[in-house]
């Protein structure tokens, strides 16, 4: 008698974090250029809009006030001022996404992850990490959108975010953005293969 197929894992939540510069972004874009299947989580910022950077694709650029009214009205899952400006995750696509069955990935900086994981303990966080800390100075130099005042101060606030990494379910070094894509997928292929996997309640 043949057994019945293993129901469908539950869609997952994944968050992906880490300091200033580890490169994030780059590892984001990679991600979506490979055309995965994933919804890819915008979130809102008060911060300006840098030259390279597309509304709604990159961020919501919402004003202080607009922002604040978010907050108020339980529109975002969590928020955090991080250097100076305001950033918020909306909520609505989170919970639709994953009422679609959707895999939902959510990039956020360390303070926010650690909201998230306390709000949603079923999300997976993911911690990208410099392989060094003198790299991670380095990618913010070549950015040149910080002073060097500023980049002390991200320097330092990197050195107290790694040592939150234990807080996190994963760590992934960014060596290689292509290496590091495939080392994050690897962690959803075995979050999919759990006995007890984990479901998403918003």
């Amino acid at each position: 008698m043949s057994q019945p197929p293993p129901p469908q894992p539950p869609p997952l939540l994944l968050v992906l974090s880490g300091p200033s510069g580890v490169g994030k972004d780059a590892v984001l874009q990679g991600m979506k250029a490979r055309g995965l299947p994933f919804h890819w989580v915008v979130t809102a910022t008060t911060r300006p809009r840098r030259p390279q950077e597309a509304e709604g694709v990159d961020y919501y650029f919402v004003s202080p006030e607009r922002f604040q009214r978010m907050r108020e009205s339980a529109e975002l899952l969590e928020s955090a001022q991080v250097y100076g400006h305001w950033y918020g995750v909306p909520r609505a696509p989170v919970r639709q996404a994953l009422e679609r069955g959707q895999d939902t990935v959510l990039k956020i900086d360390v303070q926010g992850a650690t909201t998230v994981k306390g709000l949603v303990p079923e999300a997976v966080l993911v911690f990208l990490s410099p392989p060094r800390l003198e790299d991670l100075l380095e990618r913010l130099r070549q950015r040149h959108t910080e002073s060097p005042s500023q980049l002390s101060v991200r320097l330092k606030k990197a050195q107290e975010e790694m040592e939150r990494i234990p807080t996190f379910d994963y760590v992934v070094v960014n060596d290689r953005v292509e290496a590091a894509i495939d080392r994050i997928l690897a962690i959803i292929t075995a979050e999919r293969c759990r006995t007890h996997p984990h479901r998403v309640r918003l």
